[in-house]
């Protein structure tokens, strides 16, 4: 009989007031007990709705039913049949607005918890599994990545899966992108992602890191190494500032700077080689992910208060709910509706405070989301000493300006179709570089469907 209880188990957590004072991973993961419960909510659906939901198409009743069989390993087999990352997935994936989204089970109630369920099964491989991925037989070909990120490992590993010999170009001295520099490791351990990025190598794939395409070797140069097809996976790494006076001051920071000194360059260690400044009132600009994550790396860095500044309402915030409830629980103070219009700073050109405005909300603007409008005379002074601006971030320009005829939009974005195809003959991209800032799953899909276009591509050739 299946479990028809309308609520999800529960993920087990560390209490709020201990893991706010430590960079250790937030949620436990389900206990086998748990993870047996929760299998038995999923009904099976002749027309699997939540597989529709998965942008890399993952065989969730397949996986789902292997777990009610206690055959971990073989719900483990089918998850990476089609994707190259199910433990990072289980982690940060938004399923609530995918596959959980399409699920039956939550007309009346809460969806099945796929994604703790992914986790759970990913977990159990990595913890009993001794055996690497066996390389495929080679069929000849080159193929070159540029980006060791979300999309550019996806595409690598199903490129070596299919036998070519592909060769990730990564601008880090880590394997990663922003598994490893965005992303915190109370979210995301990077033992994980490590453990991701070796088996990839153990397919066959070969990683080099502190390759700075457009200053290292350009695009053109790999095609004369005899590379036959070339993925950009690069990611959105510049960000956006607000342009208001004082953002050049000590003290502010981009997110992704934030992040990567904490995330990459371990700053929260004493040994740090690239320490942060002890802040008490920490403000972080924005209302996404990100923003979530660098709120909560302040408050574990020992800020007193860490302030999210968003200048519309709680309900428009693109962060998912489980972030910003564990924001909230963490002691992260929420001043929505209000804007910065300036970063104050002392003789020595410290931040001393931001000042803001309250904003209301007025009709819909082309995003879908009410407008945010200033309210006359409301100015008020934030007392903070560091201001972290989260507001996005766009593709680097080093790449499109380095190679003639790479088309790229308004946003510096590439452009390419939904094969991932660029104006570049033999030339295709995917995630950030060219829908801007998204989640590591969307960004996993387009690797996935370019790596099926650059073997169309490579095939056709030889026709």
């Amino acid at each position: 009989m299946p479990n028809m209880s309308l609520k999800k188990n529960e993920m087990p957590v560390q209490q709020a007031n201990v893991r706010n004072k430590n960079f250790s991973e937030v949620a436990l993961g389900y206990t086998e007990e748990q993870a047996l419960d929760e299998a038995e909510r999923c009904l099976n659906c002749k027309n699997m709705p939540c597989r529709s939901g998965c942008p890399v198409s993952i065989d969730i009743p397949a996986f789902i039913a292997k777990v009610r069989e206690k055959d971990y390993e073989g719900a483990y087999e089918i998850i990476a049949e089609s994707s190259s990352l199910p433990a990072v997935c289980g982690r940060v994936c938004p399923q609530e607005t995918q596959c959980e989204s399409k699920c039956v089970r939550g007309i009346k109630g809460e969806p099945v918890g796929i994604g703790r369920l992914e986790r759970f099964v990913a977990d159990w491989h990595n913890a009993h599994s001794t055996e690497p991925p066996k390389a495929p037989a080679k069929n000849g070909h080159k193929c070159a990545v540029i980006g060791a990120g979300p999309s550019g490992l996806t595409c690598a590993g199903d490129l070596a899966k299919m036998g070519y010999d592909v060769t990730v170009f990564e601008a880090l001295h880590l394997a990663g992108g922003v598994l490893v520099y965005g992303i915190p490791e109370f979210r995301l351990p990077k033992s994980i992602v490590q453990r991701e990025v070796d088996n990839l190598k153990a397919l066959g794939v070969k990683v080099e890191t502190n390759v700075v395409i457009g200053r290292t070797i350009s695009i053109d140069e790999l095609f004369e190494q005899g590379y036959e097809a070339i993925f950009i996976g690069s990611g959105a790494g510049l960000p956006r500032f607000m342009n208001i006076p004082g953002e050049n001051l000590k003290g502010v920071y981009s997110a992704n700077e934030f992040l990567t000194r904490v995330n990459l360059m371990k700053a929260y260690k004493e040994n740090s080689d690239t320490p942060i400044k002890k802040n008490t009132n920490v403000a972080v600009v924005g209302g996404g992910n990100v923003a979530m994550d660098a709120a909560r790396c302040a408050k574990r860095l020992g800020a007193e208060n860490v302030y999210i500044v968003y200048r519309r309402g709680e309900e428009e915030m693109p962060a998912r709910n489980e972030e910003i409830e564990h924001a909230k629980e963490e002691g992260i103070i929420f001043k929505t509706l209000n804007n910065p219009v300036e970063i104050l700073g002392n003789e020595h050109k410290f931040v001393t405070g931001m000042k803001c405005v309250e904003m209301e909300l007025g009709e819909p603007d082309q995003s879908g989301r009410r407008r945010p409008i200033e309210k006359p005379d409301s100015e008020f002074v934030l007392d903070v000493d560091c201001v972290v601006m989260s507001i996005g971030t766009s593709p680097n320009p080093l790449i499109r300006n380095t190679t003639a005829g790479l088309e790229t939009n308004r946003h510096g974005c590439f452009v390419a179709d939904e094969n991932g195809a660029t104006s570049l003959k033999g030339v295709f991209a995917g995630g950030d570089a060219v829908t801007g800032a998204a989640t590591v799953i969307l960004a996993m899909g387009a690797g996935k469907t370019a790596a099926k276009a650059m073997d169309e591509y490579i095939k056709s050739k030889q026709m």
